[in-house]
């Protein structure tokens, strides 16, 4: 199946996820600005770091439990100081720390000391762009992502009150400082010029070639290179969060019938998202509960290529009944989605069976299906199911078994 991974400018923004060379340049209009005003990528009380700049100190608490400062990284023994801003859920970030990760330990014990801050404030990301990982931005979900990504090297939470991130001017993850012995900035940029995980896809290995020069006691050649990733989630973002919530529940409900025809047509999945299928009833109290842990995941995954299918089994003359619970969790498609349906003939997500035997809906569906409700299929396009369950879904299940077959990176194949 494909997926998504081409990185163009309208999907920036709507995940603010990019940030190009006229953003290293804070722009201020009027002054200093207003106390959480943001411009060129950073807050009205944030500094840029200048090459020939010192590092600046910090305190802040790593996910193995011990408080780190600067004085932790000694030029003594390591001449080389590279502080990066990396985080739990940016598809940018995961691709360069494929390359970062090779690179720290093939310079271990060779004068290069390494490490990694989370800037971000989990009250700053929105749902829909925490599509690409299993998890959010908090101190407790640091310990496991770095623990899955094989992190060897300490990872600070920033998060709380983000003050590293606005000494040295973070303006995304990923963010590269490099310092010499003297602790001053050498080089400030990107990891390397590709935002895809394929090692074959960098041209340019910007970081590696800053270190291996520092290490040398040469000079920088290339000292500064654009910054590209997912912008830094300040905690003033927090009313765009807000915002986003507010528009997304005042978004209209759509419930239409359809017959067993109608499902086979939607199981055969003639799409290129992938198709998650649940079959529900609001007399069904399983249902019922896991039906808000589903529209979670379709906001989380909206502007990937996954769509979210529900399909009543209330009787057709109870759709008031049924149209009004989904209007109350609030189970609308994404913009995004939305116009795929358009382009597709189809005018919602939410349906309503009309047959009065079921039988017919389970050989359309999924023949392997027991009957009892609630019951969810994931159909890759094409058709085949990837993933059944009857019962109660597991959220984090579910939502693992979902990323699995969407991936964690930007892929060149990305239609949008």
């Amino acid at each position: 199946m494909q997926r998504p991974g081409r990185f163009l400018l309208a999907a920036a923004l709507v995940g603010g996820l990019f940030l190009s060379a006229s953003a290293q340049s804070p722009k201020k209009k009027g002054g200093a600005g207003t106390k959480g005003e943001i411009t060129g990528g950073l807050p009205a009380d944030a500094k840029k770091l200048n090459l020939g700049d010192a590092a600046p100190d910090f305190r802040l608490l790593g996910i193995d439990g011990r408080t780190y400062t600067l004085a932790d990284f000694p030029a003594k023994t390591a001449p080389v100081l590279m502080v990066v801003f990396l985080s739990n859920h940016c598809p940018y970030s995961h691709a360069a720390e494929t390359r970062l990760i090779p690179l720290v330990r093939e310079f271990a014990g060779r004068g290069l000391a390494v490490v990694a801050l989370n800037p971000n404030s989990p009250d700053g990301v929105r749902l829909d762009e925490l599509g690409y990982s299993k998890y959010n931005d908090s101190y407790e979900e640091m310990k496991l992502y770095a623990q899955e990504a094989g992190f060897p090297f300490p990872y600070l939470y920033d998060g709380d009150t983000q003050v590293a991130a606005k000494a040295y001017g973070c303006l995304a993850t990923p963010h590269v400082f490099l310092f010499d012995r003297e602790r001053k900035l050498r080089y400030v940029g990107r990891v390397d010029d590709s935002r895809f995980e394929e090692l074959a896809s960098v041209k340019s290995h910007d970081t590696r070639n800053a270190v291996v020069e520092l290490l040398a006691d040469r000079p920088v050649t290339v000292a500064q290179t654009t910054v590209m990733g997912c912008s830094t989630k300040w905690n003033t973002k927090r009313d765009d969060v807000a915002k986003a919530d507010e528009k997304w529940k005042a978004e209209p409900v759509d419930l239409l019938p359809v017959d067993a025809a109608g499902v086979a047509a939607l199981a055969k999945n003639a799409s290129n998202r992938l198709r998650l299928v649940n079959v529900w009833a609001t007399w069904c109290a399983p249902c019922v509960a896991e039906f808000p842990a589903l529209v979670s995941l379709s906001r989380r995954l909206s502007n990937r290529d996954f769509e979210l299918v529900t399909i009543s089994l209330d009787d057709p003359k109870a759709k008031a009944q049924a149209k009004a619970f989904l209007e109350k969790q609030h189970a609308v498609p994404s913009a995004r989605l939305k116009r795929a349906l358009a382009a597709e003939g189809r005018e919602t997500a939410n349906f309503i069976y009309t047959a009065a035997s079921s039988d017919a809906l389970v050989q359309a569906l999924d023949p392997a299906w027991p009957g009892p409700l609630p019951h969810t299929v994931l159909i890759a396009p094409g058709g085949k199911i990837l993933w059944r369950h009857n019962g109660p879904v597991d959220p984090e299940e579910l939502k693992n078994a979902v990323l699995k077959h969407l991936g964690a990176f930007y892929t060149p194949d990305e239609k949008r």
